[in-house]
């Protein structure tokens, strides 16, 4: 007895086209990992290109050497004070309200700790600093034009806040101590949260190389150190107790912010430094 097989015009269940070999499903799937990426790419740029959209709309200008507070890619220079948002200050306050042990080693090991804790207080200290004075400012739209005029750089001294002319602007009026409005309502937007830091403040004034004044006995140093002590004046009048104040300032044209570039209109602003103060060491640290 014999028995005729059905054609079925393939090759039967044993490896026709259909099946996909191990190598080919792994190729499709690095195929498919290249297309994430690329799309995540595509995305990102998509979302810088909508952030200096924002930044035009608000007339926020890029500038090579000195860039503003408020701008997405400006000062301050430190990555954690330029992302430090509101929350991330609740949580630093938070982290250094935590209880720690003063001393939990003895000898070189505790004085490292000492040097490290000092460091960790003090990044704490310029952040929170940082992250109150960037909400003022944002919290107040019509100043949002000078924004590119302020930078906010930590320093050996402390936290430098500066509040600079540029190219086409200027921060006062030519010759005179009192500010332009905006600048006024700048300065005074900082004055609660430097009233709430411990800092102790140092203000100074500066010109920049070039200036001409009318009056022979009231030059570059004159008007520095009035500007100065009209900034402490706004301060002041708007919260900050005078005891917080170290000193005011006139530096002339003496400390050009660009010494490579002295008669630039950078050079001439004002500075409010929130001093560092190292905090005493405690006697059984001591060497």
């Amino acid at each position: 007895m014999s028995f005729k097989k059905k054609g079925h015009g393939g090759g039967g269940g044993h490896g026709g086209s259909w099946v996909i070999s191990f190598a080919d499903l792994m190729s499709l799937l690095m195929a498919f990992f290249v297309m994430l990426l690329s799309f995540s790419v595509q995305d990102q740029e998509k979302l810088n290109m909508a952030a200096g959209s924002v930044q035009n709309a608000f007339g926020i200008q890029p500038y090579s050497d000195m860039t503003g507070m408020i701008e997405r890619k400006g000062n301050p220079k430190r990555d954690f004070l330029k992302n430090m948002t509101p929350e991330d200050m609740k949580a630093a306050t938070e982290f250094a309200s935590l209880d720690r042990p003063e001393n939990p080693n003895q000898g070189q090991e505790a004085n490292t700790w000492s040097k490290d804790k000092t460091e960790l207080e003090r990044q704490q200290q310029y952040a929170l600093a940082a992250a109150s004075l960037k909400q003022a400012w944002q919290d107040l739209p019509e100043i949002t034009s000078v924004a590119d005029h302020i930078v906010v750089e930590e320093t050996q001294d402390g936290l430098d806040i500066v509040i600079a002319d540029q190219d086409g602007r200027a921060m006062f009026p030519e010759g005179s101590k009192y500010p332009y409005e905006m600048t006024r309502k700048a300065i005074a937007a900082m004055a609660p949260s430097l009233q709430k830091l411990p800092n102790r403040i140092r203000i100074s004034g500066h010109t920049a190389s070039g200036g001409t004044y009318d009056n022979p006995r009231y030059g570059a140093w004159e008007l520095s150190f009035d500007r100065a002590n009209v900034a402490r004046q706004i301060l002041e009048e708007f919260g900050v107790s005078d005891d917080r104040v170290e000193s005011v300032v006139g530096r002339g044209d003496a400390d050009p912010f660009f010494p490579n570039d002295p008669y630039l209109s950078a050079n001439q602003r004002v500075s409010i430094l929130l001093i560092y103060e190292k905090p005493p060491v405690p006697v059984d640290l001591a060497p």
